[in-house]
């Protein structure tokens, strides 16, 4: 395991990376020893300085749930990382691509919970219990590490890739609809670029939550009520770049659009 001077600098590293928007190493190139839990480690020290800076915790993001995305990263464990409030945008949102670094789009169903959910043991059951409502939901991922080569350590570290997310208007109790078939349609400048059902998260997206609830409990933490949850993505990542736009078509979920500049 690293120490918790190496791990310090490490997170230093990474906060510098997202201020300027830069790349750097793989961590497991420099450190072949470090472990998972030392990659949440590092993830810990750069969000408890995030939030000391005054950003404001809303949620939480869960990847790496779908064939999908394994396929597409050749990771197959699922990962979490943290989403902060200046993150969140709305449909019809413009998203500078100058401020992420390797800018990718997923589709994704986000839950916001009505009441804490903890593990262990969390059901798919007791998460359609706590959850208020779902949302369509794109993911715009922020990599500071660079990706060839990048294992489960590294994207940990880089607080799972997350950079933003476009929340969709259409919202459903989830006991009102089949989450398992929610369709997801992604459009790049008019053009079918990816295509998926939710179902591809983990069988349910809801079980990319419990997943999320019984690893927190691992950790000493727990989800709280009025958090938005992003299951994971049931598509594998489109790369966009300025001058791009987005729609996603989530069928009688509503559309998302978003203009990359």
């Amino acid at each position: 395991m690293l120490t918790p001077d190496t791990i310090t600098h490490l997170a230093d590293e990474l906060a510098v990376a997202d201020r300027e928007h830069t790349v750097i190493p793989r961590i497991t190139a420099r450190y072949p020893e470090a472990t998972v839990e030392d990659s949440y480690a590092i993830q810990g020290v750069w969000r408890d300085r995030q939030i000391a800076s005054g950003r404001r915790l809303i949620g939480r993001k869960i990847g790496l749930t779908s064939r999908a995305m394994q396929h597409a990263t050749g990771i197959t464990e699922p990962d979490y990382g943290v989403m902060f409030d200046d993150t969140v945008h709305a449909s019809g949102a413009v998203i500078p691509a100058a401020h992420f670094s390797n800018v990718r789009i997923e589709v994704e169903l986000a839950f916001v919970l009505k009441e804490a959910l903890s593990g262990p043991d969390c059901t798919l059951d007791a998460v359609i219990a706590a959850t208020d409502y779902v949302v369509p939901a794109l993911e715009v991922l922020n990599s500071h590490i660079e990706l060839e080569g990048r294992t489960i350590v590294d994207t940990i570290s880089d607080n799972a890739a997350y950079g933003a997310m476009v929340l969709g208007t259409v919202h459903r109790r989830p006991e009102e609809i089949d989450l398992r078939w929610v369709p997801g349609v992604l459009f790049k400048n008019g053009q079918v670029e990816e295509t998926g059902v939710a179902a591809g998260v983990l069988g349910h997206p809801a079980r990319g939550v419990a997943w999320l609830a019984d690893k927190l409990h691992q950790h000493g933490d727990r989800l709280e009520a009025a958090e938005i949850i992003l299951a994971g993505s049931f598509t594998r990542p489109v790369w966009v770049e300025a001058g791009d736009t987005v729609l996603a078509d989530y069928g009688d979920f509503g559309t998302i659009e978003c203009r990359i500049a």
